[in-house]
């Protein structure tokens, strides 16, 4: 039987690392190495922001060492994910046939929005679902 420690490291922890590793490795990678996609650029930014909030939250939510980020998730991974956006488009710069855009970033924020609202949305209906298959103890959720 897996431990909650490793439920957490499992379900939460890990999907986090791998989905904002894979974003830092396709957004350095010059645009003409980029796989094809059919969906829009601006699409993508969302997809992308959109799982990076929807992880990030339920990760500060459902960890007991840093008390700040599990009573205020929401707002501690709108201003993560929105400046990782902001860091993520300037970064671009340096790579060759990439740019920053604006849009590009706002696209990124609304996707985090979204992400962490689902999250939030989750976690109200189904906290103690997600409690017991996790096997936490911790102190009660801020509502």
């Amino acid at each position: 039987m897996i431990n909650n420690t490793y439920r957490i490291l499992i379900f939460l922890r890990i999907p986090l690392f791998i989905h904002w590793t894979t974003i830092l490795i396709l957004t350095s990678l010059p645009s003409e190495s980029l796989p094809s996609v059919s969906l829009g650029d601006k699409v993508e930014h969302f997809l992308a922001f959109f799982v990076l909030g929807f992880f990030l939250y339920l990760n500060f939510l459902f960890q007991n060492k840093i008390k700040i980020l599990q009573k205020y998730p929401f707002a501690f991974t709108l201003l993560i994910c929105a400046s990782y956006g902001a860091f993520d488009e300037l970064h671009q710069l340096l790579i060759p046939g990439r740019s920053a855009e604006f849009i590009d970033w706002l696209a990124d924020f609304f996707g985090a929005i979204v992400g962490i609202s689902f999250s939030f949305l989750i976690s109200k209906l189904f906290k103690e679902n997600l409690r017991n298959f996790l096997k936490l103890k911790l102190e009660p959720l801020p509502d």
